[in-house]
């Protein structure tokens, strides 16, 4: 799995994430060149969160490798407002910052990201973007208070976004999520 930072304080923990899972995984710069990721033969991509807001001139943006590969694909925090965006979707400043635990709601439980996990969940926040319009195809997977779209994917593609940080502790069952992100 390759793991593509853009800016994120938790990105060595997604790629231990994924390695306690036993993936192999590496942790590479947004901008590294295509050919120096595709090299490695990835079997998907994670995309890290970051302090940036899509909106922004100047802020980094999803290589378009990454899509065009077909492979697996979960973006987390600003990784899932950068899918979103280079997808045609729309991300907009929330009128309220979420940061801290919240309360996941998930809104179905046969998606295979949610394999095992109950029907709420208390999850890490740390985000003052939400996404407005979810990009042609994808459907919204969980929702807070705050985000009515804390979660989107489109399962037959396998590529996923949550606003959530599921690397860190005070995600409880973010183990499990990325364990069914892998696999």
């Amino acid at each position: 799995i390759v793991v593509l930072d853009f800016g994120s304080q938790y990105a060595q923990l997604i790629v231990r994430r994924a390695r306690e899972q036993h993936v192999y995984s590496v942790l590479l710069p947004h901008d590294t060149p295509e050919e120096e990721v595709m090299a490695l033969s990835p079997m998907g991509f994670i995309l890290s969160g970051g302090p940036a807001s899509v909106y922004e001139a100047g802020a980094p943006q999803l290589p378009p490798y990454v899509l065009k590969s077909g492979l697996p694909v979960l973006g987390i925090c600003y990784g899932m407002q950068v899918l979103a965006l280079s997808l045609g979707g729309k991300v907009l400043s929330s009128a309220r910052r979420e940061y801290g635990l919240a309360e996941l709601y998930i809104n179905d439980l046969d998606c295979p990201l949610w394999e095992g996990m109950p029907f709420s969940l208390p999850v890490w926040m740390s985000h003052g973007d939400v996404i407005a319009e979810l990009p042609p195809g994808f459907q919204p997977l969980a929702s807070t208070a705050n985000s009515p779209v804390a979660a989107m994917g489109d399962p037959s593609r396998r590529v996923y976004g949550v606003q959530f940080h599921p690397e860190v502790v005070h995600t409880p069952h973010g183990k499990d999520i990325v364990h069914n992100f892998l696999y």
